[in-house]
């Protein structure tokens, strides 16, 4: 039987339109593509520009997590009491020093009459308790609740403590008493790259005290930033109250160039009696001169 022979199917001379379809598709998702990386958001292109000039412009910051809470503050996650969060002093405005500012004031000023002075300044702050000040025979103590300072675990003022230290400033800048700005800290450990302990912190927030207010004009001349760590307790350690107590700044006014301030308050048997649970020891009954 003979085999039938297949009819060849004619050759399709516009395959390359297949092809052509194909690369007109691709050339158009390109374009497209640039396109819309070509339209910028304008609001979004600022947005990036602004947070990339504070990364590299702002203060060093601290590399651990954002804390919430109260927790301890070592190695780990970190918590920190609820409040407001802390604002570089880059992005603070700050009044304007003249070029050719005042001469250093010589006139010291008796302590009672700065006492009063600051009292009036600070009248609203001493009775909701966030500031107290505290008055002896040569020295003034105006002590600054940490809670409107620093968020626990750093050393960066807030954007609530610049006027308060400008109010200070602002009476003290007037007169030549020395002036001791000390840090403390609650007993809670900490181990940072930034603070590989309390001593660095309670020094890291005194100084950041301390250059506020060279910014407002006191002549650092008059200034010492001290670092007391956990060391010099006011409260117990054991509840959460008696921490947030410690944690503390205190602008020391001294009466005289030679002037010292006892730290009997302070003294081992002060902090033995906050371990036995007797509470605080009055700084009256315990400081030459008595404190108000």
């Amino acid at each position: 039987m003979a085999r039938r022979k297949k009819a060849e199917e004619p050759e399709n001379h516009e395959r390359w339109l297949v092809s052509y379809a194909d690369f007109i598709t691709l050339l158009f998702a390109f374009f497209v593509v640039m396109y819309s990386i070509s339209s910028v958001n304008e609001g979004k292109y600022r947005v990036l520009s602004e947070t990339l000039e504070s990364v590299f412009q702002s203060p060093k910051r601290s590399l651990d997590p954002i804390q919430v809470g109260e927790v301890s503050r070592g190695e780990g996650p970190r918590v920190a009491e609820p409040g407001k969060p802390d604002i570089p002093l880059s992005d603070i405005e700050l009044p304007e020093v003249p070029d050719n500012k005042p001469p250093v004031p010589e006139r010291m000023q008796s302590i009672s009459e700065l006492g009063q002075q600051l009292e009036n300044v600070l009248s609203e702050l001493i009775e909701t308790d966030d500031v107290v000040i505290n008055e002896g025979e040569d020295w003034l103590e105006i002590e600054i609740k940490s809670r409107i300072l620093f968020a626990s675990g750093e050393a960066e003022l807030s954007g609530e403590a610049v006027p308060v230290i400008g109010r200070i400033s602002d009476v003290l800048a007037q007169v030549a008493n020395p002036l001791q700005i000390e840090g403390f800290t609650d007993n809670q450990p900490i181990n940072t790259s930034r603070f590989p302990s309390n001593w660095e912190l309670s020094a890291s927030r005194a100084a950041s005290v301390v250059h506020l207010m060279d910014e407002f004009g006191i002549d650092p001349v008059r200034m010492a930033a001290i670092g007391y760590g956990q060391y010099r307790p006011i409260a117990s350690n054991d509840t959460a109250e008696g921490r947030q107590r410690n944690r503390r700044v205190t602008l020391v006014v001294l009466g005289a160039r030679d002037s010292r301030r006892s730290l009997d308050k302070f003294a081992p048997e002060t902090m033995q009696q906050f371990d036995n649970g007797l509470g605080p020891i009055r700084p009256a009954d315990t400081v030459a001169g008595g404190v108000n």
